[in-house]
């Protein structure tokens, strides 16, 4: 790559000792300046590094213009390249070994005091309000510019795979399932709405219907929905989609793209293949549908151990065919205190926990008298002896209790599994990427007192009989699929629905009834009904997959300019609020909620 323009002709962090005796023409940022007695240095920085620039007295013009400079001033600066002596010699920089000296300094625009330091970590507040100067640090543009190589990789895997880069509509229709659409309201038609995208979800299903066989796309999405670590207003996925294809003929090929991208970007070599494991494992083993397989703890079943127990909060469940009784044993958990033992218990109430008990293992060949806990008197020897079995406890050993309904069980007992493993330091270094498959078909929303998709309502089903499926809804499996990896999702898929009477059948189950499901998703029915092939694909989230290859805790982190916790743009400060002229050209009156009157 060549930095040549006609502002420059080398980068900052590029010089080195080949170009000894050449002149040079750089730009950057003033990271400091010094003045050693009656020499200034000026350490200059751009994206690629730091040089230091030797400004002598004997250069008046440029001397008087390097003893204005201060932090952070932008500078274009011309001179030749020297070895440093050998006494001054920086091993602890790429560009350590040589040197800069100034023959011209011009100050291409001046800073004015900085809210914070360049090399400092301000408050999120903070680095929003002030993005562009947060973005100048190298840890974001390290990020930034990992993430360009990582979409760049992406681009030339598929491309050279023979799938379609197409675009699809950002002003789209609203749909009812998901998350909650962002609207907007159109002006050529009063009082109608499109939606941004969610998801490029029907468009790529339909150019499958059009023949266009490999689909891809960068794709931006839009979701109304309560922000976290790893999720965002808008944010950026890649769309892939195949036609005649099953389950492995996707899981496949898309694997096989990220090990490509993770071997040119981070140089890492993940596992060939990739593991799989069904949803149901998955859950009882680790409490959790995306499951680091770096921390070595497994949940273990031991109902059968405390059915007849007349402890009746081990019992309970444990005789309730929707219930569950789970142990989770820490090796050398009996190095916790009873604090560290207590503090868990407000962590797993988070997740659902209504309690957690437990049991410290202080010496396994004393039985019962070397056990200390509140619940021991509670269980007999027999439901003991089983459980210190089942988990192959010993000596030194932690065993946690989780009792309740199947799910609130696996919720907090797959989060204490995680927290633990950190704070035992259990968790394995490098990559472990897993297939996560049959999940169920639905699930049932007792709030709602009807039928969910685990997936979306496009995902086919194993059971290829509508009727059949309309019949036993909660016993069917999805032909969906997670790629997780390290505990983070970072895509989801499935072989969808190819027939128009199976996707009614899915819609009357999710309680879309046919004239919903006409005004809604008319389109894809009628489009089903002209020689739809069968097809399926996946999404990656790119912020996602480019957080783990920076190894950083948040997406924020590897986006440009991201919303806060509360949906805002500090920077722009946006949302904000509309004139009322503009607001009568979109048909659109604002009713402000009334404040509480006292």
């Amino acid at each position: 790559m060549t930095a040549e323009t006609s502002f420059r002709t080398h980068l900052c962090g590029r010089v080195d000792e080949t170009l000894a005796g050449n002149n040079v023409v750089l730009c950057g940022w003033a990271n400091t300046r010094r003045d050693h007695g009656g020499v200034i240095f000026i350490d200059l920085r751009d994206h690629a590094g730091v040089v230091q620039v030797v400004i002598e007295p004997d250069n008046a013009a440029a001397f008087a213009a390097a003893d204005r400079v201060r932090y952070e001033f932008c500078l274009r600066i011309e001179g030749v390249v020297r070895a440093r002596p050998t006494s001054q010699v920086n091993e602890r920089l790429p560009t350590g070994r040589i040197e800069v000296i100034a023959t011209t300094v011009e100050v291409l625009n001046a800073a004015a005091p900085l809210p914070f330091m360049i090399d400092e970590t301000p408050n999120e507040e903070a680095r929003l309000r002030y993005r562009y100067l947060d973005i100048r640090r190298q840890s974001m543009q390290k990020n930034l510019r990992l993430r360009t190589r990582l979409v760049q990789e992406i681009r030339r895997y598929l491309d050279a795979a023979d799938f379609q880069d197409i675009e699809t509509p950002i002003l789209t229709k609203a749909t009812p399932e998901g998350a909650r659409d962002y609207l907007v309201p159109s002006r050529v038609n009063p009082g109608q709405f499109y939606a941004l995208p969610q998801s490029p979800q029907l468009f790529k299903q339909i150019l499958m219907m059009a023949g266009m066989d490999r689909y891809y796309q960068i794709a931006r999405c839009f979701r109304d929905e309560d922000l976290r670590a790893d999720r965002q207003p808008e944010f950026t996925q890649l769309d892939i989609e195949m036609a005649f294809v099953r389950e492995a003929d996707i899981q496949d090929r898309v694997e096989d793209l990220i090990r490509h991208v993770f071997k040119q970007v981070i140089d890492v070599d993940l596992a060939n293949p990739f593991p799989r494991m069904t949803w149901a494992e998955a859950m009882r083993r680790y409490g959790s549908d995306k499951p680091d397989l770096r921390n070595p703890l497994e949940l273990v079943d031991i109902a059968e151990f405390v059915k007849s127990s007349g402890f009746k909060v081990f019992a309970g469940p444990a005789n309730d065919p929707g219930g569950r009784v789970a142990v989770l044993c820490v090796p050398g958990g009996a190095s916790l205190s009873r604090k560290q033992i207590d503090d868990y218990g407000p962590y797993v109430a988070r997740y659902g926990a209504k309690g957690l008990a437990w049991i410290r293992v202080d010496d396994l060949a004393k039985g019962r008298d070397g056990l200390t806990s509140p619940i021991v008197k509670f269980l007999d020897d027999a439901a003991l002896e089983g459980i210190l079995k089942a988990v192959n406890a010993n000596t030194g050993d932690l065993i946690f209790f989780g009792a309740g309904p199947y799910k609130t069980v696996s919720d907090f007992m797959g989060a204490l599994r995680l927290a633990v493993g950190r704070d035992m330091k259990l968790v394995a270094d490098g990559w472990r990427p897993l297939w996560v498959v049959d999940f169920p078909m639905f699930e049932f929303d007792h709030g709602e007192n009807r039928w969910m998709s685990l997936h979306h309502p496009f995902t086919a089903p194993t059971i290829d009989d509508a009727a059949e499926l309309t019949a036993n809804p909660g016993d069917a499996l999805s032909r969906g699929y997670d790629c997780v990896l390290n505990g983070n999702e970072i895509g989801g898929g499935s072989i969808r629905i190819h027939r128009p009477d199976l996707q009614s059948a899915v819609f009357r189950l999710l309680g879309i009834e046919e004239e919903e499901a006409d005004a809604k998703f008319g389109f894809l029915l009628e489009a089903l009904r002209y020689g739809c092939p069968p097809h399926g694909g996946i999404a990656f989230g790119i912020d996602r997959i480019a957080t783990l290859m920076c190894g950083v805790d948040s997406i924020r982190e590897v986006i440009a300019f991201p919303k806060t916790a509360s949906a805002q743009c500090p920077l722009t400060d946006a949302p904000s609020a509309i004139p009322e002229r503009q607001l009568q050209e979109l048909s659109v009156r604002v009713v402000r909620k009334e404040t509480a009157r006292s």
